[in-house]
């Protein structure tokens, strides 16, 4: 009797529809819905720097063209103006290269006369003095190669934020090369009066400042700081780029979109609840919403969460990543 009891009680139990347990939404189920907004939206990336003591940096070609280097005397201090250390010829027009103002010419990172792309470095200088350097890795140089104007430093415990200028090129750099001093002609008369010879101009040769090669670096933000901030060699500082801003973009939530970069997919929500999946072309985003550059006018209702995209297709047997053929084959 008590097992047949305790059988109907069960059973009673779990028809009753009050202590069921309620099962997931299925799949592409709408939750809820959104619409596009818009808003300024810019992507930032933080790095890790270190304020350090002359660092090394590459000014890069203005144009494609062919480089053509001058020879370049050693400052006797610090330069207050830029200084003109090569030239790109293209079309028949020359295209200065400078070290700017507070920095020294380092090396020449190819060689004379080579035919060389915009935006290559050719030349590394060294700033005088301190400057805020933080190394990159490959994925991070993609995101700012072009974006290198808005920069902000924080020293660790120390002060800031303030605005760091950008030095250079992010671009690794090769050893540089400094080319030896041309070898003084000969004499043609050699019982002129060497009373009557011009004097050279600056200090004589061994009191000159030594030059040597510049190291080769890897890929590197070198920035530097406004003069009324106290830095200190080897202090730790983060410095936030600004890779992109956008202005009243048009924006919606990351999980609206199947997608991050380049193309993307959203399910558009008829009056009637039906779902159109659409194309979008996808933006800036900052981790919360994403730009929509093209596919939606803005007046659209989005579902939330946004379409799944399709799964890809098997292998076909033999073929890499598929199963063995049974028959043997390749």
């Amino acid at each position: 009797m008590l097992v047949m009891v305790a059988a109907a009680g069960a059973g009673c139990s779990a028809s009753d529809p009050a202590t069921q347990t309620p099962g997931l939404a299925a799949r592409d189920t709408t939750l809820t819905t959104t619409k596009p907004t818009r808003q300024d939206l810019d992507n930032r990336l933080s790095l890790v720097g270190r304020v350090t003591i002359n660092p090394v940096f590459g000014v890069v070609a203005p144009v494609a063209g062919q480089v053509r280097y001058r020879d370049v005397d050693v400052p006797e201090s610090t330069p207050t103006k830029p200084t003109r250390v090569a030239s790109i010829w293209a079309k028949g027009k020359s295209h200065r290269v400078d070290v700017p103002a507070g920095a020294v010419f380092a090396g020449r990172l190819v060689d004379d006369r080579s035919n060389v792309t915009v935006g290559m470095p050719v030349v590394s200088a060294k700033r005088i003095g301190y400057g805020l350097v933080a190394e990159i890795d490959g994925a991070q140089a993609y995101q700012i190669s072009d974006s290198l104007a808005t920069v902000r430093a924080q020293i660790k415990n120390g002060p800031g934020p303030f605005a760091c200028k950008v030095l250079g090129t992010i671009a690794a750099l090769p050893a540089g090369t400094i080319p030896d001093p041309p070898a003084p002609e000969p004499s043609t008369n050699p019982s002129a009066d060497p009373a009557a010879q011009v004097a050279p101009v600056g200090p004589p040769p061994d009191q000159r400042q030594p030059v040597t090669p510049s190291e080769p670096t890897g890929m590197r933000l070198v920035c530097t700081a406004p003069s009324s901030v106290k830095l200190i060699n080897g202090a730790t500082a983060t410095l936030e780029v600004v890779t992109a801003r956008a202005e009243k973009a048009l924006v919606l939530p990351v999980e609206a979109v199947a997608g991050r970069q380049g193309s993307g997919k959203v399910d558009v929500v008829g009056p009637d609840g039906s779902r159109e999946t659409r194309d979008v072309v996808l933006g800036l985003s900052d981790g919360k919403v994403v730009q929509i550059k093209s596919g939606l006018t803005g007046d659209e209702t989005v579902a939330l969460p946004g379409p799944n995209l399709p799964p890809g297709k098997p292998a076909e047997p033999g073929q890499p990543g598929g199963p063995a053929d049974p028959m043997g084959g390749k």
